[in-house]
């Protein structure tokens, strides 16, 4: 029911002309508010934190949606630091949320301060989520300044926060910032595939070249085989990610992470290459997917982070320990 009423809010107020407006890096107030009226930043949490008790594949539902309708707001930042600010036993964010770490930041005399770099939609935030080492605090927006600004891959924006905070609430960090985005993103990632693919498909059986559609030529389903196959990855990819966070891996969590950026980066590739040259204009839709794919692929750690911390996992196994730690993923 939840997928239902996500679906439809989104065909309906999410057009063109707001998809563009975003890609201007402006704000959708409008649509934003009809967001909170569904509720939709609580999806993540438990009945007893004030939210939908939904159960783990229903929550990956969710946020597989956001990425297969390319919404452009921080709905799934701002479930995700409300999770976690929950968790803590913080209070949760009154409008949209980011998500950080930040271990360079200093406390010296109950005053929180340096930079947070590239935090999506940062100038629109009610407050930040940000760990420092095995600190959860909860920023308010008077917290911070805009300094640099930043933009994404997929147009939005991505600036620079300029920490300044006099310290009034904080907890023991429930667990990683990074992995909870990772995870999230992971999600994402596979929505936008599925997005991709419908598109390619579409693409390939209705433009014709030589006489037939595109589709009919061998190559051209081997292709579409491939981002298929690319697609299921992802998806369970996701899943692994979110069961391991669900229990504190974060070998598993890096496991998942990894393949749904790969699966990002090879989908995109293969789609952007059926649709031809159009597919890299504003004017088709495969581009609102494509950069987001680009976009989350690099954020809430990266591959070279996950792949660096599996690494050290696999080495730290040893000879003797390293085939039951990848079963235990």
């Amino acid at each position: 029911m939840l997928a239902d009423m996500i679906q439809r809010l989104f065909e309906r107020s999410l057009g063109d002309a707001a998809q563009s407006e975003a890609r201007e890096g402006k704000w959708l107030p409008a649509l934003w508010a009809e967001v909170e009226e569904m509720g939709l930043p609580l999806a993540l949490l438990s009945e007893e934190q004030g939210g939908f008790g939904l159960a783990p594949a229903d929550q990956g539902e969710a946020l597989r949606l956001l990425g297969h309708l390319a919404v452009p707001l921080p709905v799934a930042e701002t479930m995700a630091a409300n999770r976690l600010l929950a968790e803590a036993g913080l209070p949760l964010a009154e409008g949209a949320a980011g998500l950080a770490r930040a271990d360079d930041l200093t406390l010296a005399d109950g005053r929180l301060s340096g930079t947070v770099h590239r935090v999506a939609w940062g100038e629109n935030l009610d407050c930040l989520a940000l760990a420092v080492g095995n600190t959860l605090y909860h920023v308010p927006r008077s917290g911070w300044t805009l300094t640099e600004p930043g933009t994404a891959l997929n147009f939005h924006p991505r600036p620079s926060l300029a920490i300044d905070w006099v310290v009034d609430a904080s907890a023991p960090l429930p667990h990683d910032p990074l992995a909870e985005g990772a995870t999230v993103r992971a999600f994402q990632i596979a929505g936008a595939l599925e997005a991709a693919l419908d598109l390619t498909l579409e693409h390939t059986a209705t433009r014709v070249q030589f006489g037939k559609p595109l589709q009919k030529n061998q190559v051209v389903q081997h292709e579409l085989a491939k981002l298929a196959g690319e697609l299921a990855c992802a998806t369970a990819a996701a899943d692994l990610a979110a069961e391991a966070l669900a229990r504190g891996d974060l070998r598993g969590v890096a496991a998942g992470s990894l393949r749904a950026r790969e699966a990002a980066g090879n989908g995109a590739s293969i789609a952007t290459q059926m649709h031809g040259a159009i597919g890299f204009t504003r004017e088709h839709p495969l581009h609102l997917f494509t950069t987001s794919l680009w976009t989350w692929r690099d954020e809430f750690g990266g591959q070279v982070f996950w792949a660096t911390l599996l690494g050290r996992a696999a080495m730290a196994a040893g000879e003797e320990g390293y085939w039951p730690m990848v079963t235990e993923l």
